[in-house]
């Protein structure tokens, strides 16, 4: 299912068949997974759960450069930058920062990389070390940028954008398809053609979703889900294109085709 412990990226293209265990694996029936659902207008909207929301520790970082990042690397510490960009697009007030590498490592390795990219956290900047009282900055902020090591997957930079409630956000929201296991298509063979794995939005940054369902149980083969087909809360506004397909149900794979013939 789309939920893993991964910081891998997702593949753009996906083929994928229906089997008994991919019920199992359903995120919403797992006992330890970290969402919730939001009663709003209505409807049920996802919502991270709370118990498992962490504060990201940072300290001040005066200067910037190829040399200062791999001396805070080695320390132990990520070098990372904070900004506004309460309009979606232009960014300002920057501060530059180093959080702990074991907290943002421990953070991805839980949620997966594309979930954290999509989660607010509360950020505390504070002037005399990890472990001082002495806060100069408390804010809540959205994981904008992670920038892996290619060889280890090791986190080497991060960006953060501040989240005030009066900020729009631009999120790529990850999607959580649902509904394989009676999937009329999907029972019969097909195959689930995932073309889209998250879908970007602009968000209030009161109203950021961990995660959007995608339901396939009533899909049969041929038939497919656009954009403007996902159901999210009506402040969300669609970047992208409405009709752009995010995923279909197909016959058969090509190679299934050519050894059949």
């Amino acid at each position: 299912m789309f939920l893993q412990r991964t910081t891998l990226p997702w593949k753009c293209l996906h083929l994928r068949r229906y089997t008994q265990s991919t019920a199992a694996a359903v995120l919403l029936h797992d006992a330890d997974s970290p969402l919730t659902l939001l009663e709003g207008e209505g409807e049920s909207f996802p919502r991270p759960d709370p118990k498992y929301a962490e504060t990201i520790v940072a300290i001040p970082r005066s200067t910037s450069g190829k040399n200062i990042a791999a001396k805070e690397r080695k320390a132990g510490r990520l070098p990372s930058i904070v900004f506004e960009q309460e309009d979606g697009q232009h960014g300002g007030n920057k501060r530059l920062i180093s959080v702990q590498s074991n907290q943002i490592r421990k953070l991805v390795n839980h949620l997966g990389r594309t979930f954290f990219l999509s989660r607010l956290f509360d950020l505390e900047v504070r002037s005399a070390g990890f472990d001082s009282d002495d806060i100069v900055e408390k804010v809540r902020v959205l994981p904008r940028r992670l920038h892996l090591h290619a060889a280890t997957d090791a986190p080497l930079n991060i960006t953060f954008i501040r989240a005030p409630s009066h900020a729009f956000l631009k999120v790529d929201i990850p999607l959580l398809f649902r509904g394989e296991d009676v999937s009329p298509g999907l029972r019969k063979g097909a195959y689930l053609n995932t073309i889209k794995r998250t879908v970007k939005y602009l968000c209030p940054a009161d109203v950021i979703p961990p995660y959007i369902d995608v339901d396939l149980s009533e899909m049969d083969v041929g038939q497919k889900l656009v954009m403007g087909d996902l159901k999210v809360h009506p402040a969300l506004k669609l970047i992208q294109s409405k009709d752009e397909p995010v995923c279909n149900i197909v016959g058969s794979r090509v190679s299934d085709q050519k050894k059949s013939k």
